[in-house]
């Protein structure tokens, strides 16, 4: 398997993450999206949509009976994937409630959070409506902060919850907010208000999927 990211795409991050759950072997393959290489005409004839991540894959497709190529772009639907195609090692719970919770808890970063700050919207804020670098701050400052303290409020409600987002076993909502807590400190917003995220977090970092799938971790990464 070939993953085309980006060290701190928060996209490619939950990716990575997931897959390193998974223990999946995959070549990474970076996209300078700080050089705009996802625009360039050989990334686009891999996803039109210029983004990442893509993932490419073989699968067998059983009512075939054959291998096929794959080519899949937008986390959502390659994580969903990873869970039909590799169910061991499951990123979501068994029971049909819990399938439920997780995806709501990831949709809200994945939909709500999430998208609102990522580049292409700073660069149009920057560079079409010329708002200054204080400014985007304090947008990215106020969306993630309004999606983690209602994050913050259903982790806190959960009494059953373990070290994790939902259960005492990583899940795909934990995928989804360990990168959004990479976001939120670089955007420097203050975490105090949200203990449950702070520990989540904390306690995913001890774990070698989320350690080897972060953004200074990767080959891309610039160098200290």
């Amino acid at each position: 398997m070939k993953l085309y990211g980006y060290f701190r795409s928060g996209t490619s991050h939950r990716t990575r993450i997931a897959m390193n759950l998974k223990q999946l072997d995959y070549e990474s393959i970076s996209v300078n999206l700080a050089q705009d290489e996802q625009l360039e005409s050989a990334f686009k004839s891999i996803n039109p949509q210029g983004l990442v991540p893509v993932l490419q894959a073989s699968a067998l497709e059983a009512s075939k009976s054959e291998t096929q190529d794959l080519v899949m772009f937008q986390s959502p639907a390659i994580l969903e994937w990873l869970e039909e195609a590799y169910p061991q090692h499951p990123l979501l719970p068994q029971e049909l409630t819990g399938r439920v919770k997780v995806r709501a808890l990831s949709a809200m970063i994945g939909c709500d959070i999430h998208p609102i700050n990522n580049r292409r919207i700073l660069q149009y804020l920057r560079n079409e409506l010329n708002v200054d670098e204080s400014q985007v701050m304090a947008w990215c400052q106020r969306w993630i902060s309004d999606g983690f303290t209602a994050l913050e409020s259903l982790l806190a409600q959960d009494k059953e919850r373990g070290n994790f987002c939902y259960g005492n076993q990583p899940t795909l909502a934990d995928c989804y907010l360990i990168p959004q807590v990479y976001s939120a400190r670089r955007f420097k917003v203050d975490l105090t208000p949200y203990p449950n995220i702070v520990a989540i977090d904390k306690h995913c970092h001890t774990l070698p999927a989320f350690i080897e799938a972060a953004p200074e971790n990767q080959a891309d990464a610039p160098s200290s």
